[in-house]
């Protein structure tokens, strides 16, 4: 764990290459299902063509993280993924929920995944604020979990109206670069060749 929260803090690639054919699990909510936009057009199913990687579409629209923090070892048990991209959390935050409780939440999940030799990325969600990036929460994560963290992503995508089919959702195009987005930090942080 030492040694992940000092790769962390480096530069170069902090995570190990996925082996061909290796699973990716998109784990998280309305932004991972893709609400906005079709089956083909979801962040996971352009980051499969991307990447060359199955990547497994495990979003809930709706969900909060105590549901997450409940579900997800059942999908890690079915899955098998070598890596995890959690973006969970926004629901939380939107219904006024407990940032503490959710970052316990997410601690686990991520707790978990490393438990299993999963990778992990994690998503920052933006705070119930027109210039918020992502809420403190996910930096702590991050920091304390040695976990790589794609921080205003979310935000900036939702700040642009081309990228949005509603307030808090993407379109086609907004997924489209979300993919790339991910799929350009897994390239430089070495999981993605």
């Amino acid at each position: 764990m030492l040694a992940a929260m000092l790769l962390s803090g480096c530069s170069g690639p902090s995570m190990e290459p996925l082996a061909p054919g290796e699973v990716i699990l998109a784990f998280g909510d309305s932004l991972t299902e893709g609400v906005g936009a079709s089956r083909e057009q979801t962040y996971p199913a352009r980051l499969a063509e991307l990447s060359g990687h199955p990547v497994v579409n495990a979003g809930i629209s709706g969900e909060v993280t105590a549901e997450g923090v409940e579900r997800l070892p059942a999908v890690l048990e079915r899955t098998e993924p070598g890596l995890m991209i959690l973006l969970l959390g926004g629901n939380d935050i939107l219904r006024n929920g407990s940032q503490g409780e959710a970052k316990r939440h997410l601690a686990r999940m991520i707790g978990m995944a490393h438990e299993r030799d999963v990778q992990v990325l994690l998503v920052g969600v933006p705070e119930k604020s027109l210039f918020s990036s992502s809420a403190p929460l996910y930096e702590e994560l991050a920091e304390e979990h040695g976990v790589p963290l794609m921080d205003g992503m979310v935000a900036s995508l939702l700040k642009k109206p081309r990228y949005k089919s509603d307030q808090v959702h993407l379109n086609a195009a907004g997924y489209r670069e979300m993919a790339e987005r991910i799929h350009a930090r897994l390239v430089e942080e070495g999981a993605l060749r």
